[in-house]
């Protein structure tokens, strides 16, 4: 590509300081432009790169404009280089680059036109540049040869950079792609894979990519995740972002929510976007956005042949099967506590240990489960505990079989049977004891014998009751006491109904009287808003009507509006039947008080105006 341009060979001698401090100009002027690729896809990004040395300190650059490409990004670096040569005087270079993040707004064959640079009353340009645009998306720019990698020694090599380039290792994992029209704010869900077994997890990351301030989200809708056991993994309460980059733009990205998808059936399982509305800016300069994230697919395949029996599709992932027992020796009676202990990584709240199961000389109750996770790196891992209470009818020793838990293995694409140990139950009777647990019937029976023996071994005899007859007394209803006690809680009733309309009213009136005060007050500082008009403190002529007008607002809509911003004091006056002429009006004493406020504050006619709108949307207030 040719180098166009030519200034003065001579090379200024300076001090030490001098040297530091500027530069003293080469032989000749470099002014040049490279992209780092001739073919990219229409949803690619590419570079632009314009490339300036040793140019005199009037110099302008005019960067090319075309509306064949969307401008993502630019940025701009300076480095100097100092060489001496022969002992002669120091040669010092400054090159500057400027870097330009384009994409392409059609496809087909398209030129970059020339850059321009204006310095000492002479215009040079830049050679224009093809490039070749092909549908879709190409991938990231290939490595570049070393004869068009760069075409002057670059001076970044020797020297640390004070600017970083924020176009350096910007490879990422699942890069999400800018979307048109909203390339400074966009919501971007993500998958760390599309392409799992039944059962296996697929880990969903919501994202805001942004390049300007976030205030707060406001509102978040995830999904609709139909075909898929969901568990939370991450759900951050505050904004914390990182920088990444995407196709060679910086953003600021911020996690709203994380989860753990697990298909529960195969096939080309869709998911829909999300939403969110977000707030940006800070205080009365905030605006709030809705933004949509893209749609996934995720592609589940059904597990393999060849599954062991027993085999359930949660039963994916890596597990350890084991069983905890309370003792292995017991007398008669005691009861022995047999924990089924699942553990691992995977669904771990919809696998389902297997059953424990024993001779009928132990009599197992139905268990309790318990269940503990701990996501770690984005997995789901934890533990189920299915607790057993074994209560043995008999002595002896008895066997609790093993058990067995199959399982897929996704990453090893294998079936696998996590196994126990049998558990041996030593029962022994106590001293004195039987040697086997009377059944109910007979317990019963039992029971019954001992209780009539007690009764009849020492010779009891019935016992008699001596009764004895008196006149029936007087029914409570013909008593003096029996109609006021009937009586008094309708009365109480009629009390509590009548005070509590008194209470009410009495608060009605109270919230009314303090609104009028309320309103009152506010023009009272109206008046001496008025006061400050003539003043010379503009300031403080606007801070005292916007004060007034936000302490009436906060009289008439019941509640207080400073801090609120506009489009929020908006809808509560539409919301409080404020009709739209009256709120256009409010709006524009508000804006006009910033403006004031922070631009100037304006001529004695413009304060004047302001003044008559606040009284007239104080005036006449439904």
């Amino acid at each position: 590509m040719r180098r166009t341009g030519s200034f003065g060979a001579g090379v200024v001698l300076a001090v030490l300081a001098l040297l530091v401090s500027g530069p003293a100009w080469a032989a000749g002027l470099e002014f040049y432009q490279t992209v780092d690729r001739q073919e990219v896809g229409s949803e690619d990004a590419f570079r632009l790169t314009v490339v300036t040395a040793d140019a005199p300190s009037d110099a302008k650059v005019r960067l090319p404009q075309s509306d064949d490409f969307e401008v993502l990004n630019s940025s701009r670096s300076t480095q100097r280089s100092v060489s001496w040569s022969g002992g002669g005087p120091a040669n010092i270079q400054e090159v500057t680059k400027y870097v330009m993040v384009l994409r392409a707004n059609r496809t087909g064959k398209l030129t970059i036109p020339p850059a321009e640079m204006t310095a000492g009353g002479k215009t040079h340009r830049t050679d224009s540049v093809q490039i070749v645009v092909m549908p879709g998306k190409l991938g990231p720019a290939p490595a570049q040869s070393g004869r068009n990698q760069q075409r002057l020694p670059d001076p970044f090599a020797n020297f640390p950079s004070r600017l970083p380039d924020p176009f350096a290792n910007d490879e990422e994992e699942d890069t999400p792609s800018i979307p048109r029209g909203d390339s400074d704010l966009f919501l971007r869900a993500s998958l760390d894979r599309d392409q799992v077994y039944v059962g296996e997890q697929v880990t969903l990351s919501l994202y805001i990519y942004s390049r300007v301030d976030l205030t707060s989200v406001d509102a978040v809708t995830m999904p609709k995740l139909e075909g898929f056991w969901t568990e939370e993994v991450e759900s951050p309460t505050q904004l914390s972002g990182e920088q990444k980059v995407v196709d060679g733009v910086p953003y600021r990205a911020y996690l709203l929510r994380r989860r753990a998808l697990f298909p529960v059936k195969a096939g080309s399982l869709a998911i829909s976007p999300a939403e969110a509305d977000i707030t940006t800016g800070f205080l009365f300069a905030g605006h709030r956005v809705h933004r949509v994230s893209n749609g996934l697919k995720v592609k589940v395949a059904p597990l393999p042949p060849g599954a062991p029996p027993g085999m359930s599709n949660a039963n994916v992932g890596a597990w350890r099967l084991s069983t905890d027992v309370s003792t292995t020796s017991v007398e008669l009676g005691q009861p022995v506590t047999v924990k089924v202990i699942l553990e691992g990584t995977g669904n771990v709240k919809n696998v389902t240990p297997p059953k424990l199961t024993g001779p009928a000389a132990l009599k197992i109750y139905d268990p309790t489960t318990t269940d503990k996770v701990a996501p770690q790196r984005n997995k789901v891992q934890g533990r189920r505990v299915v607790e057993y209470l074994v209560m043995p009818q008999r002595t002896g020793t008895f066997t609790l079989p093993a058990l067995e838990f199959p399982f897929f293995d996704a990453r090893a694409r294998s079936y696998e049977v996590a196994r126990t140990e049998p558990i041996t139950l030593t029962v022994e009777s106590a001293a004195g004891s039987p040697t086997s647990l009377p059944t109910s019937s007979a317990h019963v029976a039992d029971a019954a014998n001992e209780q009539k023996n007690v009764l009849t071994a020492g010779g009891l005899r019935p016992v008699r009751y001596q009764a004895r007859f008196v006149a029936p007394s007087e029914p409570p209803w013909k008593r003096g006491f029996f109609v006021p006690l009937v009586l008094a809680p309708l009365g109480l009733l009629a009390g509590v109904a009548l005070i509590g309309g008194l209470r009410g009213r009495l608060a009605t009136r109270t919230e009314s009287d303090k609104s009028r005060q309320q309103a009152k007050a506010a023009r009272k500082r109206l008046v001496e808003a008025e006061k400050l008009q003539a003043g010379a403190d503009a300031g403080a002529f606007y801070a005292e009507v916007e004060k007034a007008l936000q302490g009436f607002l906060g009289a008439r809509l019941g509640g207080p509006v400073i801090g609120l911003t506009r489009d929020v004091i908006g809808e509560r006056m539409k919301a409080a039947g404020v009709a739209d002429a009256r709120r256009a009006q409010v709006l524009y004493v508000l804006e006009a008080c910033d403006l004031g406020r922070y631009g100037g504050g304006g001529d004695a006619a413009a304060r004047q105006k302001v003044m008559d709108a606040a009284v007239a949307a104080m005036e006449g207030w439904a």
